[in-house]
């Protein structure tokens, strides 16, 4: 089953790293994201990444005084529905079945009864609505 294209542009690991900043906190100024960062670049750096997450559509800003404030341009669980449909894309040919097995396949992580019931109930809501 091939899925959609993002959205949005893919983020490379230091955008990630800015989004996941901005969405914990809800909000974030530079020095914030800064903060934040582990291993942080510059203050420059930072704000031209965050200029880059601004034309790629991921976030937006308003200004308070001198500061701008950024907030994301979307809920996260769309951006993230987003990301995953690229990983499945990129990664397993647009098999979602491959993308499922490769989770169910994850060295350490067990899935707890409760959570094959729930997958199991999603799998048969998918049937039910034709997907």
């Amino acid at each position: 089953m091939t899925r959609r294209k993002s959205d949005l542009d893919p983020l490379s690991r230091r955008e990630r790293q800015i989004m996941d900043i901005v969405y914990r906190r809800g909000q974030a100024t530079i020095r914030e994201v800064l903060d934040e960062l582990s291993d942080p670049p510059s203050y420059s750096a930072v704000r031209a990444l965050v200029k880059v997450l601004e034309d790629k559509g991921h976030l937006r800003h308003r200004q308070d005084g001198p500061t701008y404030i950024y907030t994301p341009t979307r809920p996260r669980d769309r951006v993230a529905t987003s990301a995953l449909a690229h990983v499945v894309d990129t990664f397993f040919g647009g098999s979602t079945s491959e993308a499922v097995a490769a989770l169910l396949d994850l060295d350490g992580r067990e899935l707890s009864p409760g959570e094959l019931d729930e997958l199991g109930a999603m799998i048969e809501q998918a049937r039910k609505e034709g997907r």
